[in-house]
């Protein structure tokens, strides 16, 4: 009987160890509340100026990456999945904790990644109405861009494009909002 105390107040002992620790949780870091719960506990306490600096997006400061930027001239994959850590150790340090979300324009493929697939832009896919192309294409692109580091990407553009003059017309599939909509196959 006397072996058994010793591992049975072991238990005891963890485990009121972890409730306390699990009392002090914030909600919102609590993975098995409700997210809703979660986000109005997080949104509570957080500043005005924390609020909006997550709905600020600035390039690679707050964060995305557009037009070019990267962490270097010919950046790797592993260039790109050192920076995109950086910034995120950088954010889990702040006074909340808060993860970022960081960006990336993946218009025609994650090709801001020195030697990554490119594909053709959307004015060139939409001429061959083949939506099951594009979710592939999208899939590919979407693979190429988790590699990175980087959870979200700013792909498909689903705009329809009625004035040539507007500079990226490019991103349209169409100026036809049925061939547009029909090639929004990839979001899901």
């Amino acid at each position: 009987m006397k072996g058994l105390q010793i591992p049975l107040l072991a238990l005891l002992l963890l485990l009121s160890a972890a409730a306390v620790i699990e009392a002090h949780q914030p909600k919102y870091k609590n993975p098995k509340l409700p997210v809703n719960c979660r986000v109005r506990d997080l949104l509570k306490r957080m500043t005005l100026a924390e609020k909006i600096g997550q709905m600020t997006q600035i390039e690679r400061s707050s964060i995305l990456s557009g037009g070019g930027s990267g962490p270097r001239a010919q950046a790797s994959a592993k260039d790109w999945v050192d920076m995109v850590n950086e910034f995120q150790k950088g954010s889990l340090l702040s006074r909340l904790g808060i993860p970022m979300i960081y960006g990336i324009d993946a218009m025609h493929g994650h090709n801001h990644v020195y030697k990554a697939t490119i594909f053709p832009h959307n004015v060139g896919l939409g001429v061959t109405r083949d939506p099951e192309l594009v979710k592939k294409i999208g899939a590919a692109t979407a693979l190429e861009v988790r590699a990175t580091g980087i959870q979200y990407a700013y792909a498909p553009c689903i705009v329809v494009c009625r004035d040539p003059r507007w500079g990226r017309c490019y991103e349209s599939y169409s100026e036809d909002p049925k061939i547009v909509r029909m090639m929004t196959e990839m979001i899901p």
